[in-house]
């Protein structure tokens, strides 16, 4: 066995399939002999997980259970949070209602899965809750007429480092997950999150949206065209990801602002910016700027330390061609914004 092998990453369970465990539980104590010490849950895909139950309460006509998320390996914000699901017998015939407990946020702008005024719980996550509490009811015989009230310890705190605010969902954190599953820094989540921003954008009917590879390029190029933080897409390296999207969804503009290093690897034709994806060619680097002793450079910044603004000109506009290409002729009025470590724009193609 080859030791320098990384370790296999460990898998964690989404917000949605921890809210699920904590109703399965708490109906046990609302309905059943009391809030068992553990539950298993099946997973839209059938997986059965096995949740510990890290505390419970119930009286008259409620109970509660909670759980501490497991992200797994993942950097997930919501690590180590503690979930809680109450039910409580609600009025007859009025079926299914959820309810966001503290630290959930409500959903204030149209585009998202949920519709303004709603708790932020999206759409798997309370079919899966549906699903537990249809099989319970009819375990104890019991009618599915019920007040759901997920909750998120420090949500409210926790919310401010996700793309929530941008998105109008105030409050706190959503309840999220479409398998039940958190797979190890997952690019497909980032990307999905940067389709919402479009979406978002486009129902409250923007016309200039913008996706910067930092947050310092995301600040200059906020101030340079005045755009609100609704119109900011976290793009980060998936440039790629948000002009497909945006091909499919058009908006009138959209601006792209980065590094020297980040958009050197876009105008070589990279979709995925991040070091780990995509490499600078410095022997193209050398062809454009007709200079031989680029190619023993070791960053692009060192390139541009020697050729300067006549770089910055080749590579913004290089770029925007590629970002343009992406776009597969979406009517998308496009730019590209170049930035310096200090935050001086050295360059701009439109």
């Amino acid at each position: 066995m080859n030791s320098d092998l990384p370790p296999k990453l460990r898998r964690g369970w989404t917000t949605g399939a921890c809210a699920t465990a904590a109703v399965k539980a708490a109906l046990e104590g609302l309905w059943g002999a009391g809030v068992p010490s553990q539950v298993t849950i099946t997973l839209p895909k059938g997986e059965t997980p096995t949740f510990e139950i890290e505390a419970a309460a119930r009286d008259d006509g409620w109970a509660e259970a909670a759980i501490i998320k497991d992200a797994g390996d993942d950097p997930d914000v919501t690590h180590g949070a503690l979930i809680r699901a109450r039910v409580a017998t609600g009025q007859t015939g009025q079926g299914i209602r959820f309810l966001a407990g503290d630290g959930v946020g409500i959903v204030t702008k149209p585009g998202l899965p949920i519709p303004p005024g709603e708790p932020a719980i999206n759409p798997m996550p309370r079919q899966m809750m549906k699903w537990v509490i249809h099989e319970a009811a009819d375990i104890f015989g019991k009618s599915a007429d019920l007040d759901v009230t997920v909750s998120v310890k420090n949500g409210a705190e926790l919310a401010e480092k996700t793309w929530n605010p941008r998105l109008g969902i105030k409050g706190g954190l959503s309840i999220l997950g479409t398998t039940g599953i958190v797979r190890p820094f997952s690019c497909a989540a980032w990307i999905a999150s940067i389709h919402r921003g479009i979406d978002v954008a486009r129902a409250e009917g923007l016309t200039h949206v913008a996706g910067c590879t930092g947050a310092t390029s995301e600040r200059v190029v906020q101030a340079l065209y005045g755009l609100p933080d609704g119109a900011m897409l976290d793009m980060g390296d998936f440039v790629g990801g948000m002009l497909k999207y945006l091909a499919r969804h058009p908006i009138q503009r959209a601006t792209i602002g980065g590094g020297i290093g980040k958009l050197t690897k876009l105008a070589q034709g990279a979709r995925d910016l991040h070091s780990g994806r995509s490499q600078v060619d410095f022997e193209l680097l050398a062809e454009w700027l007709d200079d031989n002793n680029v190619k023993d450079m070791n960053t692009a910044l060192e390139a541009y330390e020697k050729h300067g603004k006549k770089l910055a000109k080749i590579i913004v506009e290089k770029a925007r061609i590629e970002a343009a290409m992406m776009l597969r002729g979406a009517d998308v009025t496009l730019d590209v914004v170049m930035i310096d470590r200090q935050g001086a724009v050295i360059g701009r193609a439109s």
